[in-house]
C-alpha cells in the first residue's frame, strides 16, 4: 500500500507534469506560491486559536501540500529533493538537540533554550552573512520587529528592562503629535512606525508577543461587531443607519456581553 505522503508527492507530480499536468499548477514558481504558503501558516494558526481540530487537519494538509509543491519544483530544476528537505530538517532537530541524541545531561527548559541560542548563533557563525540579514525580511511587521530587536539584544543592545521603554514610548508619541501638527504625511508616517517599533520593544520586555496581541484585539473588535451587527438587524434595521452616539451605546452593550471571538 502506498504509504500517504508518497501519494500526494505523486499526485504533484502529475499536476506538474509537463504533458499532461494542470495549466495553472505548470505556472508556478517558488515566487508565485510564496504568498499562499504564508497564508496556509495563517490558516493553520487561525485553526488552533478556534480550536477546530477537523480545520486544523485541513490546514495543516495545505500547509504540507506548500513544502510537496516546493520539493516538487526544486526536484524539476536540479536544485535538491524532497528527500534533501527531510535531510536538513533531521539533521538540524539532532544537531540542536544534544542532550537527547548526544547522551548530553538531562536539562531544565531554560538551559536548552539557552543550549539552543548558542548552536543557533553556531550555525549563522559558519555563514557570510551580517547580524540581521538571516531575519527574513517578509515576516509580518510587528513579528519582524520583534525579531529584530530580539536579536540585537543578544549583543546587549537593549535596554535593561521595561521602564526605560516606557520613557521612550513617550518620547516617539510626542515626536509623532509632532509631525501631526505640522501637517508633514512623510513624517508622520515615519513617527507613526517609530512608535509602533517602540510599543512591539515595551511589548517584548513584558514577554508579551505584539503580533498575538494585536491578532486578539482584532479578533474581540470584530466579535463585538458582529454582535453588534445581529442585534440590530434584529430590530429591522441596519448600523449605518445609526447614528454616533447610538453605535458607542451598542458597542457598550456588546462589550458588556463579553461576546466570545470567532476569528
Amino acid at each position: 500500500m502506498t504509504a500517504p505522503i508518497d501519494r500526494l508527492r505523486g499526485i504533484m507530480a502529475r499536476l506538474r507534469d509537463p504533458d499532461s499536468g494542470c495549466a495553472w499548477d505548470l505556472a508556478q514558481t517558488y515566487e508565485t506560491i510564496a504568498p499562499y504558503t504564508i497564508e496556509e501558516a495563517y490558516e493553520v494558526a487561525d485553526a488552533i486559536e478556534r480550536g477546530s481540530l477537523d480545520d486544523l487537519k485541513d490546514e495543516l494538509g495545505d500547509l504540507l501540500l506548500q513544502v510537496v509543491f516546493y520539493a516538487q519544483m526544486a526536484a524539476e530544476r536540479g536544485d535538491f529533493a524532497f528527500d534533501d528537505v527531510c535531510d536538513a530538517i533531521s539533521e538540524k532537530l539532532i544537531r540542536r538537540h544534544p542532550h537527547i541524541f548526544a547522551d548530553g545531561p538531562a536539562r531544565t527548559p531554560d538551559e536548552i533554550k539557552a543550549m539552543w541560542d548558542i548552536i543557533k548563533a553556531e550555525e549563522r557563525a559558519g555563514k557570510p552573512s551580517g547580524i540581521l540579514d538571516d531575519v527574513p525580511v517578509n515576516f509580518p511587521p510587528l513579528a519582524r520587529a520583534q525579531k529584530l530587536q530580539k536579536r540585537m539584544a543578544k549583543v546587549g543592545f537593549d535596554w535593561p528592562d521595561a521602564n526605560g521603554v516606557v520613557d521612550k514610548v513617550s518620547e516617539e508619541l510626542e515626536e509623532f503629535a509632532s509631525a501631526v501638527r505640522a501637517g508633514d504625511e512623510g513624517e508622520m508616517e515615519a513617527e507613526f512606525g517609530d512608535l509602533l517599533f517602540t510599543l512591539v520593544n515595551y511589548a517584548r520586555h513584558l514577554d508579551i508577543d505584539a503580533d498575538a496581541a494585536l491578532r486578539g484585539a482584532n479578533a474581540r473588535f470584530a466579535a463585538r461587531v458582529r454582535h453588534m451587527d445581529a442585534a440590530v438587524r434584529a430590530e429591522g434595521h441596519t448600523l449605518s443607519e445609526l447614528d454616533l452616539d447610538a453605535l458607542e451605546a451598542r458597542w457598550r452593550e456588546a462589550k458588556a456581553s463579553a461576546a466570545p471571538p470567532t476569528s
